[in-house]
């Protein structure tokens, strides 16, 4: 037989008793609470009654109170506030350390060295046996806005065409024109000096 679950709502359910507290421990209960807000009032008159002592002794608490003897009567006699005598400040000692006055006065003296006096220099990029293959690299060098030779050298091995840039008046002159051709892609200038006249 078939069964239509859809309609078949709820099952019941069995009642169950609800159990009621004992008494015993809502008296408890209660106490407890009852105890903890004079706890919490207990605490807070505490604390400011210790605030205010610590005020007052800070107020008055280096100060000794004198009697004062009068002439008139003792009943309006009013104790007097003194307050104690204190030490002169001891005087300022000497600097132990004077490097302070020694550095507000003091020259320097520097020792510059006399330059050395520049010397003229050259950079070769090539050394080429074929005139052409020279040529060819000083073009190409020409073609990043700097101006290069060839110098054909007789040496033991024979007849060199060498490309060379120059004369630079100093060192930092020649390595900056090396650097824009290295970023230039040409690589393997060498800087001597100057040994042509």
């Amino acid at each position: 037989m078939a069964v239509d679950y859809a309609k078949r709502g709820n099952p019941k359910k069995k009642p169950t008793r609800k159990s009621s507290p004992r008494k015993g421990a809502v008296r408890k209960k209660n106490q407890s609470q009852q105890s903890a807000p004079f706890k919490v009032v207990f605490l807070l008159i505490l604390v400011i009654a210790v605030f205010t002592a610590f005020l007052w002794f800070l107020r008055n608490g280096g100060e000794e109170v004198i009697p004062s003897v009068s002439s008139g009567s003792s009943e309006s006699a009013t104790p007097t506030v003194v307050a104690p005598q204190l030490d002169p400040l001891p005087e300022v000692p000497q600097e132990r350390w004077g490097y302070i006055s020694d550095l507000e006065n003091k020259q320097v003296e520097v020792d510059v060295p006399e330059s050395a006096e520049s010397r003229r220099r050259l950079m070769q990029c090539g050394s080429f046996r074929q005139f052409g293959d020279a040529d060819n690299l000083r073009a190409r060098i020409a073609m990043h806005g700097f101006e290069s030779q060839v110098r054909e050298s007789h040496g033991s091995n024979g007849r060199w065409y060498r490309v060379i840039l120059g004369p630079f008046e100093n060192l930092r002159e020649a390595q900056r024109v090396n650097n824009q051709l290295q970023r230039s892609g040409i690589y393997g200038c060498q800087i001597w000096l100057w040994n042509l006249d």
